[in-house]
């Protein structure tokens, strides 16, 4: 296998950390003009839909679960972050749902992310909905039953040393977002493809959003708008290098011939080359 420049082999993390800077930079914004609300408001709910169709088009069970998953947790937040925008206090389950979400997203995140899909497709996503129905249930019946001694298992202090002001989210938290972190770029250094490098810093930056809920007006639905948009642009350029170029060299393939013929006109030379030991 031709070996890769750090270029090449780091190049499809670039798409990906723009949309992510643009993400904080709009999310840092104390105003948004009416029609950007507007558009952030239903970006999320258009993105799952058209990353949804993308994924049934292309077979991606696995993009599609990460999409919903992202979704239902900017659905459950949004409700509680338009409450305080808009009276300026908490509903009573604003803050077990928040940090539910802050240990539910990146376990999830990251299951689904290693999670290969290598069985039948309709297998394949009956369980990862099978999975994601049996901890939604579980997780709802502990805040429902027992919503304070759930709350405080969240909210214990386990370490103390490593409790600080500039860590916003419960401490169980951040080893599992570590962990995500960990998998999703492992398994984008084994093998680098759009999607994987999407799936990284789409995790990151669902942890640089998390904290900024309720603090920041608008970033729940600007970071979640252009995390998802994220997803979905990985899986079309990933669709787009299969259709074009070849997987193992990476070069140009017959297809990507073919559209560069055409844009030639009738007058052009083709030359040949015969490459030993390749």
């Amino acid at each position: 296998m031709p070996r890769l420049n750090a270029a090449r082999y780091f190049s499809h993390l670039y798409a990906p950390l723009a949309l992510l800077l643009g993400s904080l930079i709009a999310a840092r914004q104390a105003h948004l003009n009416e029609f950007f609300t507007s558009l952030f408001n239903v970006l999320p709910t258009v993105l799952l839909l058209l990353g949804g169709a993308f994924c049934i088009a292309y077979a991606r069970v696995r993009e599609a679960c990460l999409l919903l998953v992202v979704y239902i947790v900017y659905f459950l937040l949004d409700t509680q972050a338009d409450h305080y925008r808009i009276h300026g206090s908490l509903l009573p389950e604003a803050a077990l749902t928040f940090h539910l979400c802050s240990l539910l997203l990146p376990a999830l995140y990251g299951l689904y992310g290693l999670w290969q899909e290598r069985t039948h497709l309709l297998q394949d996503g009956l369980a990862r909905l099978a999975v994601l129905f049996a901890v939604s249930i579980s997780a709802l019946a502990l805040a429902r039953r027992f919503p304070e001694a759930t709350l405080g298992w969240l909210t214990e202090v386990r370490w103390p040393s490593l409790q600080t002001d500039w860590l916003q989210l419960i401490q169980l938290a951040y080893p599992v977002f570590l962990l995500a972190l960990i998998g999703l770029l492992m398994q984008y250094l084994r093998r680098p493809r759009p999607v994987h490098a999407a799936q990284f810093v789409a995790l990151i930056g669902l942890l640089l959003m998390l904290p900024k809920v309720f603090s920041q007006p608008g970033a729940l639905n600007v970071m979640s708008s252009l995390l998802m948009l994220m997803l979905v642009v990985a899986i079309a350029q990933e669709a787009y290098q299969m259709a074009f170029r070849d997987e193992l060299t990476g070069l140009p393939g017959r297809r990507a011939l073919n559209e560069r013929l055409q844009r030639l006109g009738r007058q052009y030379v083709i030359a040949m080359a015969d490459v030993d030991r390749f």
